[in-house]
């Protein structure tokens, strides 16, 4: 019988990736060494953040769900919601909540994310004016879109192309405002930013660059009028704010604990803080004053603190910040230095006749080391740019072919990447792990999520899973079954092994 007495463990926030340093801590050989309790401020426990404009398709707060409370029940993990954590005390180790709830910890991981920046414009606190980041905030855009027919989304990032997309879905006459002379200026060149905003107006949606908001007043046929510093203005019955995101370092900065040089609480390869028993990880924290607004960074920061936290070695070593997502029904990705800040570097680029794919490379001076890409239209290249660029392969002599139809024969999956090749670089899952979990009975992609985590974080990798799955199913001499929902995961081995036979 153990009886050593628990470490206490806090993590304060639960989101995606509060959530997954969880995940990773029961998962260790040492869990049952730590009483393991969750504060979340939010009435719901974690949740895919990254898939929310499907809330407005028909998902459920349910279907988005990544844990349920039964689940951590069963696992032990305490959890506390719709309760912020206000106060620290380093010296005794306990925390505060705003309740008064009082909380001893061993070990303190914050996972607190970030929140919506809003721009500081008169009139922005109005009814019908809202922030994209909670389930909550989505149920309130759903009740004003249900009273509007106009809607301005203000910020043309990732996060406003989805909330745009997100109220296009309810019917409204859909407008994109942003700062920037072009959309998605941190991921995307000129050439791919100008075919994601023909594409986009194709659609439907209008989009508005270089416009800066002095104010919002009442509108004469709208509810709002948005009025811009050129003299322009633009009328809406509803505003989402999604002009980026900033960390949410108030209760590190608010303890004394140190912060990064442009915000964000400041971390170590350890993803210690400046205190020896907090750890920081996500949208919250900084390493080498960098703030990494993607899941995989905040996933890979959650392996790291589980094992320092466990006596493991694992260090963090920064993120490929890389993405492939569809906004608007549009098809986009961009892979490390997209829009090649590396001195020296060369682009290469091509743009199919009709106009409706772009494709552009960055490498290196010596042209030997792809450094980056950007795809629009057509992401098909996507796994394997990444993969080159991430392993450092060298080029072959002329770039430019790479990105040039081509009527050779590719050869065949199986050929593209080793057994340590990474598939989905959120949980750090290579090929073997899933060609080994189809060995062992999994025949499904859900059954490839549960058994590998691989597609469980931005789900980029979604598609290049699913091709290995069937790959390495009819190499097993199986037929492709993409639902067999209805068989038990215990009978795929024999299963699988009948077929074989």
């Amino acid at each position: 019988m153990n009886t050593k007495k628990k470490q206490k463990l806090v993590v304060v926030g639960n989101g995606m990736v509060g959530h997954q340093f969880i995940e990773y801590l029961l998962a260790s050989d040492n869990a049952d060494d730590y009483e393991i309790t969750t504060f979340s401020n939010e009435p719901r426990l974690a949740y895919d953040r990254v898939h929310l404009s499907s809330y407005f398709s028909g998902s459920t707060a349910a279907d988005l769900a990544l844990t349920e409370q039964e689940y951590y029940r069963n696992k032990g993990v305490n959890f506390i919601l719709d309760d912020k954590v206000v106060d620290i005390n380093k010296s005794e180790k306990w925390i505060t909540t705003q309740s008064g709830h009082l909380q001893s910890y061993d070990k303190l991981v914050l996972a607190t994310g970030s929140y919506p920046f809003v721009p500081p414009v008169p009139g922005n606190d109005q009814e019908h004016c809202h922030e994209y980041r909670t389930i909550e905030d989505l149920e309130k855009i759903k009740a004003s879109g249900a009273q509007s027919k106009v809607g301005v989304v203000l910020g043309g990032g990732l996060l406003g192309l989805e909330a745009a997309y997100a109220i296009k879905g309810m019917g409204l006459a859909t407008h994109v405002v942003e700062f920037a002379p072009k959309l998605m200026s941190v991921q995307l060149d000129d050439g791919g930013s100008k075919l994601l905003h023909d594409k986009i107006e194709r659609l439907g949606v209008n989009v508005h660059t270089q416009k800066s908001t002095l104010e919002i007043s009442d509108g004469e046929h709208c509810r709002y009028r948005l009025n811009f510093t050129d003299g322009s203005h633009l009328e809406t019955d509803m505003i989402i704010f999604s002009a980026g995101i900033r960390p949410h370092d108030d209760l590190a900065k608010k303890c004394g604990i140190n912060l990064g040089p442009r915000g964000g609480i400041a971390i170590d390869d350890r993803c210690k803080t400046s205190e020896e028993n907090i750890y920081a990880i996500g949208e919250c924290a900084a390493w080498e004053g960098r703030i990494f607004g993607l899941v995989a960074p905040g996933y890979q920061m959650a392996k790291v603190a589980a094992s320092q936290i466990t006596g493991g070695q694992a260090k963090f070593k920064g993120s490929d910040m890389s993405t492939k997502l569809k906004l608007l029904g549009v098809d986009v990705a961009s892979i490390g230095d997209s829009i090649a800040r590396t001195p020296g570097a060369k682009t290469y680029s091509y743009s199919d006749v009709s106009g409706d794919i772009y494709k552009s490379l960055v490498v290196s001076e010596d042209e030997k080391t792809l450094l980056g890409a950007v795809l629009v239209g057509d992401v098909g290249d996507y796994e394997n740019f990444l993969r080159i660029a991430l392993n450092r392969d060298e080029l072959p002599a002329d770039p430019q072919i790479m990105i040039q139809p081509s009527t050779e024969s590719e050869g065949t999956f199986e050929d593209d990447y080793a057994d340590t090749d990474t598939i989905c670089y959120c949980n750090d899952v290579c090929k073997l792990v899933i060609t080994s979990a189809v060995k062992n009975g999994a025949t499904t992609l859900d059954h490839i999520k549960t058994q590998t985590f691989a597609s469980t974080g931005c789900g980029g990798c979604t598609d290049l899973v699913q091709q290995l799955l069937d790959a390495e199913l009819n190499k097993l001499g199986a037929a492709v079954i993409k639902d067999v929902a209805q068989l038990s995961p215990d009978s795929m081995p024999e299963l699988v092994e009948d077929l074989v036979d």
